[in-house]
């Protein structure tokens, strides 16, 4: 069985996370993209083929960075995993101060190292991608009105460091008739919903291929 990777976040916490007695929730993947699972009037919704959710290609920069998708100025460009450990190599090759000079290569767990031990720089490049998060979520909240919004994945590890500037951005883009019934939480599945999810997707089919096969074996003459 195969599936979305933010759709299977998003199973995973609908069946073992915070999001388990909610019905209408946003799962935000935060990864080395920012994926979206969706689970509406307590149902996981994957879209017409599959392919909802795409919230690392909602265009918010005019003129912007050119996404691995082809386009220009998704939110992936500048809030991604994937565009946090470039801006860091390229501060560092300029100078930048901060222990993440020590590593050999940067990547996305040096980063959330770093900054969970209060890195000053590696708390920057969290917060100022936090903020275009809580941008694109505004857009989100505008459109489905959601009872919870779910900091899930690789990065919901550093939660917290994400929640100020997210909700800056929410209270600047926001109508707040709409935020105020909207609760924000961070996932305890962390960088395992993945796997948990998928877990999840197994059982939850072969159970249905299970009672498929009872309810055809009980209607046979």
């Amino acid at each position: 069985f195969i599936d979305n990777d933010s759709t299977a976040i998003a199973l995973a916490e609908q069946k073992f996370g915070i999001a388990a007695n909610k019905r209408n929730v946003m799962v935000i993947n935060l990864g080395w993209g920012i994926g979206l699972g969706m689970i509406i009037n307590g149902e996981i919704f994957r879209g017409h083929n599959g392919l909802a959710g795409e919230f690392s290609h909602i265009s918010l920069f005019t003129d912007g960075k050119q996404c691995t998708c082809g386009k220009h100025g998704c939110l992936e460009t500048e809030a991604s995993l994937i565009a946090l450990t470039s801006k860091a190599t390229e501060a560092i090759e300029q100078g930048q101060v901060t222990s993440l000079a020590a590593y050999d290569v940067i990547d996305a767990n040096a980063i959330i190292t770093e900054a969970t031990k209060g890195d000053i720089f590696s708390v920057k490049l969290i917060s100022e991608a936090a903020y275009l998060v809580g941008r694109g979520l505004a857009i989100l909240i505008h459109l489905m009105n959601p009872e919870a919004i779910v900091l899930s994945g690789k990065a919901s590890i550093v939660g917290k460091l994400w929640m100020a500037p997210i909700q800056q951005a929410i209270n600047e883009h926001c109508i707040p008739k709409l935020t105020s019934q909207t609760e924000f939480m961070i996932s305890d599945l962390n960088s395992k919903a993945q796997l948990i999810g998928s877990a999840a997707l197994v059982i939850e089919n072969c159970g249905k291929l299970f009672k498929n096969k009872l309810i055809a074996i009980n209607d046979e003459p």
